[in-house]
């Protein structure tokens, strides 16, 4: 029997079924003895916070592998120093990026020179300090390039410490709070997220799913109707994929990683943004699109059933919609509640922050069983 060890519980629902069905012994540990889905593994240890103690017990178990299921940008750096530790000393392979991978991702400048270095556009951008300028007229000067902009720290997720700015009064608010932002022009366009799973040099892009177009107003795209695959006009679903798969070979990203893009209508371009080595949050939609959960196919990988170099055919062409719906009251889904087996909808989130994830194998299908779920049309 194949032993793995996770790390964080948040997630391991997403993969519960799937680890019981391979048959393997799931060990998890968790720094909270409160966390959801503790009942879900073969065991848990409640450990302190850190990579100490799961590497210890790693080693103890004698696990084949080593799955972390962490949705958080903060603890990846110490994940990767584990990574690089555990697999030179205990030959245990971690199912995660190494060192890096993550410190270029995680500081979005280095990402942004790191896009640069391998031939791909980015939105023009400055880094200034707080001391670099005195108004308006000295501020756009030392800028280079007018509002709206888009000011940013180095390290954050989730749209925290950022801000669209279409006036100089939000770019003194900004400064008030910070010494320096790196400040980029705001490009009008589709946004897009696109997973890939990488292992042993191997790199398979999933599909790319759109998650609304940019706005002024700063909507976050988890409050946005998402679909997948999104062929554009001029950029279809292939192209985007091997954007992603040069970004992949470059970084020499492990596990599974994601990657922000926008495409400007206008310009017919995409513009690379960010890059997030960690679970996505548009893997329902992964899943959905293709027929292959992000995170199961690193258990499938971890132990051995899974083949990169066959995973590109077996790709399914499916279409996806993603729609939060808050509190879900439609039809129960179907045992798995976190599978499409004979199914086609999983509900995910946390209560009043609901989403519902959409499967069929054409648009037209997709938005009927939408209507069936939630009694809106969305077509």
């Amino acid at each position: 029997m194949k032993k793995i060890l996770f790390i964080g519980s948040r997630l391991y629902d997403d993969v519960a079924y799937h680890a019981d069905s391979l048959g393997i012994e799931s060990i998890l540990t968790e720094s909270n003895e409160n966390a959801p889905n503790l009942d879900l593994p073969t065991k848990y240890y409640i450990v302190p916070r850190g990579f100490d103690e799961p590497m210890k017990i790693a080693i103890e178990e004698d696990v084949d592998a080593i799955i972390p299921l962490i949705g958080i940008d903060p603890p990846l750096i110490d994940v990767a120093r584990m990574k690089e530790k555990i697999e030179k000393e205990h030959n245990i392979p971690v199912m995660a990026s190494g060192v890096n991978a993550v410190a270029i991702a995680s500081d979005k400048i280095k990402t942004k020179e790191f896009f640069k270095s391998i031939g791909l556009d980015v939105p023009e951008a400055k880094v200034l300090n707080k001391v670099d300028f005195e108004d308006e007229n000295s501020f756009i000067s030392k800028l280079g390039f007018n509002f709206p902009i888009v000011l940013k720290q180095g390290e954050g997720q989730g749209g925290k410490d950022i801000c669209i700015a279409t006036e100089y009064s939000q770019v003194e608010e900004y400064f008030s709070n910070f010494e320096s932002a790196l400040i980029e022009e705001f490009i009008e366009g589709a946004e897009v997220s696109i997973e890939v799973i990488c292992w042993d040099g191997k790199y398979v892009p999933l599909a790319p799913v759109y998650k609304g177009d940019t706005n002024l107003e700063g909507i976050h795209p988890i409050s946005r109707l998402r679909s997948g695959p999104c062929d554009f006009e001029n950029y279809g679903n292939e192209d985007i994929r091997q954007i992603a798969k040069k970004i992949a070979i470059g970084l020499k990203c492990e596990g599974t990683f994601d990657i922000d893009l926008i495409y400007s209508r206008e310009k017919n371009t995409i513009y690379a943004i960010e890059i997030n080595t960690r679970p996505s949050g548009t893997r329902y939609l992964s899943y959905a699109c293709t027929g292959f959960s992000p995170l199961n196919l690193l258990i499938d990988l971890a132990v051995g059933e899974c083949d990169l170099d066959n995973l590109e055919s077996k790709l399914q062409s499916n279409y996806a919609l993603e729609i939060p719906i808050g509190d879900y009251e439609g039809p129960a889904p179907n045992v798995p509640v976190k599978e499409y087996i004979n199914g086609k909808f999983i509900v995910h989130g946390p209560k009043g922050y609901q989403r519902v994830t959409i499967t069929a194998k054409s648009r037209e299908e997709t938005y009927k069983i939408a209507k069936e779920l939630t009694g809106n049309d969305y077509s």
